[in-house]
């Protein structure tokens, strides 16, 4: 018996009188999720029941649901499937009744994974929930704040291969040596969202995938010190963009104290406040979602991870608008 489509909503929360903040998160995400249009993007690549007979395929929107679970917990594919043996309030989001249906293994939940992977679906998920927060007056344009943050990826030799993952490298930031990759995010300023993304080794520069950052058409670009040198770019060449690049901050601590000195460090101080907008959707990635340290081997998986946790990101902080217009 397949999974019954049924929405996290139309199910009965626990019989306990206050609500638990996974449950209050859930329901804020059933109906934040533009479902429909990610269900109608991944329905061409999914495995159809067979004429043959045998056991049918899960239902797409269970297997939807439960990648999303993942990411939003930062589960293994293991992990996955215990916690939907023992966590009702998951079982009841994937649409999954304990008695009467099957519950995914993790293989069931690794292959659909590979799916996303092999069709590059991560990217097609993320604009598309670019597409559906745009339709809802939630545009990106005027300007633009760049960044990168670091993931770290397991730096011991104990697996399969007996070597680290050759596709992830080490980098130094302060004093810290770090071994895995960067994400870069091109992120609105004024909304704090991100609408563009791009998935390197530790190693690169912060300013080296900046072009790729920039959708063309922001009036104005705010970066940190580490993006100095940025216009004169051969790939910013004839862009009429305005780079607000922050001081080294050597050449900030060594500004005078007089009025032109004191003015200098107002500004800088203004375009740190705009730049901290960027800091918003790594928390929420970070943070709120747990995904500091990548179990996935290889760029290629790791960026289709992200580029789901991007637009996961962006539902997250544009949720109460998202709610207020439902």
């Amino acid at each position: 018996m397949g999974a019954k489509q049924l929405g996290f909503s139309d199910y009965e929360l626990t019989t306990a009188k206050k609500q638990t903040k996974r449950e209050k998160f859930l329901a804020e995400m059933e109906e934040v999720v533009p479902w429909a249009a990610l269900i109608a993007l991944i329905e061409p690549h999914y495995p159809k029941a067979s004429k043959k007979g045998g056991r049918p395929p899960y239902p797409l929107a269970t297997m939807l649901r439960i990648h999303l679970l993942q990411q939003w917990y930062s589960l293994s594919d293991p992990a996955m499937e215990e916690a939907l043996i023992e966590v009702p309030t998951m079982r009841r989001f994937a649409g999954i009744a304990l008695i009467s249906d099957r519950i995914p293994d993790e293989t069931t939940i690794l292959t659909f994974r590979h799916l996303l992977e092999k069709h590059d679906l991560g990217e097609q998920i993320f604009e598309t929930v670019k597409a559906h927060l745009s339709e809802r007056g939630m545009t990106m344009r005027q300007g633009t704040i760049v960044d990168a943050t670091l993931i770290a990826a397991p730096s011991s030799t104990k697996n399969k291969e007996g070597k680290r993952d050759p596709e992830m490298h080490q980098t130094k930031k302060g004093n810290q040596w770090y071994f895995g990759m960067k994400i870069h995010a091109g992120v609105d300023k004024d909304s704090g969202l991100i609408h563009s993304v791009v998935v390197t080794a530790a190693n690169v520069h912060d300013i080296t995938p900046a072009a790729e950052l920039l959708h063309g058409d922001e009036q104005v670009v705010y970066a940190d010190a580490g993006y100095q040198g940025i216009a004169k770019r051969p790939e910013m060449a004839g862009k009429t963009t305005e780079f607000r690049v922050a001081m080294r901050p050597g050449k900030r601590r060594a500004l005078p104290d007089t009025p032109d000195g004191r003015l200098q460090d107002l500004i800088e101080t203004a375009k740190a406040h705009i730049r901290s907008k960027v800091e918003h959707p790594f928390r929420v990635i970070k943070q709120q979602f747990g995904f500091q340290k990548t179990r996935l081997r290889g760029l290629a998986k790791n960026r289709c991870k992200i580029q789901v946790l991007a637009a996961l990101s962006n539902l997250f902080q544009a949720r109460r608008q998202l709610l207020a217009t439902a």
